[in-house]
This record gives structure tokens, C-alpha cells and sequence, in this order.
């Protein structure tokens, strides 16, 4: 049963950092890769970031230049580099395994909260 597990969030002043991670256990080799959304109260959850198996990523233009997903095949984590944050950044994020469709996770973790105070 794959299972992933996100840690790292936490409460931030505007303009700091933090550094996400996802360790996924049960681990299946999906050739979509990996991705971050997130999700904030009343609102709908969007895409943030994503990593193929080859390394391949893309950004959210909300937070290009600000934020660096990265993996580690061997350990089987994804982490989220996310600095420069701004309040509109509080939400709950979430990782996920991309492993029948490049559209959709098809495998979620619980979520860590992220929040940023001006």
C-alpha cells in the first residue's frame, strides 16, 4: 500500500523560508513523477509544483523564482524549497503521486500546514 507522509510546515514571518519534504512508503515506481498543490480555507486545491522521474519540473507562476521542488529517488522523498513567502502563501499543502495519469495524483498525503503572517 503506498502511503505519503509530509512534513517540514509551520508559521513563518512574510519574507522567510521553509523547506517542505514527502517521504512516500510502499513505494511503486510511477513515471509521472511527483507533485506539490496546496490548498487554502474556501478555496480550491491548485497546483504548486511538480517533478517527472527524469527530473523534469515545473512551477505554478505564483511561486516561480521562489520556490525549488527537488527529489531523491533513493530515499523516495520530494521536498519543496519555498522562500521569499508571502501571506497568500498560508495554506494546507499537500503531496502527491502521479502514477495513471499526468493530470491528476493518483496518491495523497495528509497535508502540513503553512503559515505565513505579515
Amino acid at each position: 500500500q503506498v502511503q505519503l507522509m509530509e512534513s517540514g510546515g509551520g508559521s513563518v514571518q512574510a519574507g522567510g523560508s521553509l523547506r517542505l519534504s514527502c517521504a512516500v512508503f510502499g513505494y511503486t515506481i510511477c513515471p509521472y513523477g511527483m507533485s506539490w498543490y496546496r490548498q487554502a480555507p474556501g478555496k480550491e486545491r491548485e497546483f504548486v509544483s511538480g517533478i517527472s522521474s527524469s527530473g523534469n519540473t515545473n512551477y505554478a507562476d505564483s511561486v516561480k523564482g521562489r520556490f525549488t521542488i527537488s527529489q531523491d529517488n533513493a530515499k523516495a522523498t520530494v521536498s519543496l524549497q519555498m522562500n521569499s513567502l508571502k501571506p497568500e502563501d498560508t495554506a494546507k499543502y499537500y503531496c502527491g503521486l502521479l502514477c495513471y495519469s499526468a493530470s491528476w495524483p493518483n496518491y495523497w498525503g495528509q497535508g502540513t500546514q503553512v503559515t505565513v503572517s505579515s
